[in-house]
């Protein structure tokens, strides 16, 4: 019986194809086949690898050295160690680093709190420094969500930074209207 369907052989390209990989073919030098070990092996991280992406301000500044304190890891709790008395450290470049490294809300939040704090301490001294920090606080006064803790925040910088801080805050805020005034 012959019916009218003819099946072809198939060709030497089409049985490399379908037939399993060699173990020295190129497809299993590219692709490693997994080790039933691996399962129980998970995958670490190499701490002699090369960083593949590169550490942010903060990070690269705290490992040089160049934030005073360190963090002094406890079993149960972790303290702040800190090198040299908070009150002595230099605002330049410290405050503007710790500043810009964070973009999280709650961290703004907390940020924006250590600054009045930090005023609340040195008073005038802080002045020299308020337009690098200002910058950062003119863009999230546009948020709804921070305006009234950035203009209570301002106000109390402008209180203890004295009517000098004024000129500087409406260098980068114009619409700020003094306390003063």
């Amino acid at each position: 019986m012959s019916s009218g369907i003819q099946i072809k052989p198939k060709t030497a390209v089409q049985k490399i194809k379908t037939s399993s990989p060699l173990p020295h073919s190129v497809e299993a030098a590219i692709k490693p086949q997994p080790k039933p070990s691996d399962k129980l092996n998970p995958k670490t991280i190499d701490p002699f690898s090369a960083y593949s992406q590169p550490p942010s301000t903060f990070a690269a500044i705290y490992a040089k050295g160049g934030i005073p304190c360190r963090l002094v890891h406890g079993s149960v709790k972790h303290r702040l160690q800190w090198e040299c008395l908070p009150e002595t450290v230099p605002f330049d470049p410290l405050l503007v680093t710790l500043a810009e490294a964070h973009s999280d809300d709650d961290v703004f939040g907390r940020g924006l709190d250590a600054l009045v704090q930090l005023s609340a301490v040195v008073g005038p001294s802080l002045n020299g420094h308020l337009k690098h920090l200002l910058t950062n606080l003119s863009r999230r006064l546009m948020h709804k969500k921070f305006r009234e803790e950035i203009t209570v925040a301002l106000e109390k910088l402008e209180q203890y930074g004295g009517k000098a801080t004024v000129a500087i805050i409406k260098s980068k805020i114009p619409t700020y209207c003094s306390i003063f005034s």
